[in-house]
């Protein structure tokens, strides 16, 4: 008999370890993605959607079904993925390529490297699974995906916070010229940016609310935490304010420098990566090339092999959900 069932819990189901990151009663928006990508194909004959037998579990099937004539089934081969939606870009195309993202990053890696990327290609790769969005262990844990593509010469980088952020990402990369590393949220997608009159626009960071006493630099799902972080240290009059990155790469060093620069603000930068590479060092090198003298921290996950569980579990273990990170910034003000 299982420990579980001994000590009088509910066995762990699988749904535990790919559970939707939208919080309780949270606003949702139905594969984002997909449907952004549908509706401009409508009015842009160019754009094309390929996959590597994920078109499923990257929302690509709503594309598939509107436009089965411009969609690319790969099967499991990521490298030939990436070659043949150069060839494509070659001819005029826009492919939408979608994986996960620890297939693009570490398997085809030297293929978007040469065939993509050095020739400057209108590829556009978005990839699911990024960071500590699964709970399958390391082999789909993409941790360092940011890292790898920031260190890819011609690549923009992109780290969208919600489906807003998603739904608005997607226009935007389609009309940047050159390849772009996406990473993508899937399934029922939280809409939280609505509420900060956001609006995408490549390249730039957004200030979503100010704050006396803390200045928060996110991007992805640790935009949402960081919210979530404010609201809650309100109680304690603690002033926080939100600073979002959706782009990684080119990084809008003015906007970082100046909201930096506001005296008496502990800086922290919070990323669903690891500590290595991500946004936290990009920011880091950035204040002090720039002069900017601040206390500094870092919410991230470790550089290490992360555990496979219960996304919730690992969420606290690792230090990037949002009651970990109030006692973090709690902690971290007191010294």
């Amino acid at each position: 008999m299982s420990n579980n069932i001994q000590s009088g819990k509910p066995r762990l189901k699988t749904s535990a370890m790919i559970a939707s990151i939208a919080g309780e009663g949270q606003t949702t928006r139905s594969a984002p993605f997909g449907h952004a990508l549908t509706a401009l194909a409508a009015e842009r004959q160019d754009i094309i959607g390929m996959t590597a037998d994920l078109g499923k579990y990257t929302d690509l099937h709503i594309f598939a079904k509107a436009y089965p004539d411009r969609y690319y089934q790969m099967g499991m081969a990521e490298q030939l993925l990436m070659g043949a939606a150069a060839g494509f870009a070659h001819e005029g195309a826009v492919p939408f390529v979608t994986t996960y993202a620890v297939f693009a990053t570490r398997r085809a890696y030297d293929f978007m490297h040469q065939t993509i990327a050095e020739d400057n290609l209108n590829v556009k790769i978005v990839c699911a699974l990024p960071g500590l969005t699964t709970g399958y262990g390391p082999s789909h844990q993409a941790a360092e995906d940011l890292a790898l593509m920031r260190a890819m010469p011609n690549m923009t980088v992109i780290d969208p916070c919600d489906a807003i952020d998603i739904e608005q990402m997607v226009p935007a990369i389609a009309e940047h010229n050159g390849p772009v590393y996406a990473r993508l949220l899937r399934g029922n997608v939280p809409a939280v940016l609505d509420e900060y009159d956001y609006k995408f626009e490549l390249g730039k960071a957004k200030l979503l609310r100010d704050g006396a006493d803390v200045l928060i630099i996110s991007s992805g799902i640790m935009t949402m935490r960081a919210l979530e972080v404010a609201k809650e240290l309100e109680a304690d009059r603690v002033g926080v304010a939100v600073l979002h990155v959706p782009t990684i790469k080119p990084l809008d060093t003015e906007t970082i420098v100046r909201e930096a620069r506001k005296s008496g603000r502990l800086v922290i930068v919070a990323e669903n990566h690891t500590v290595i590479g991500g946004l936290g060092e990009a920011v880091a090198v950035t204040l002090l090339r720039e002069g900017v003298h601040v206390p500094f921290r870092q919410v991230a996950l470790p550089d290490e092999y992360l555990d496979a569980g219960a996304l919730p579990t690992l969420h606290d273990r690792y230090g990037i959900s949002t009651n970990v990170v109030v006692q973090s910034v709690k902690k971290w003000l007191s010294e």
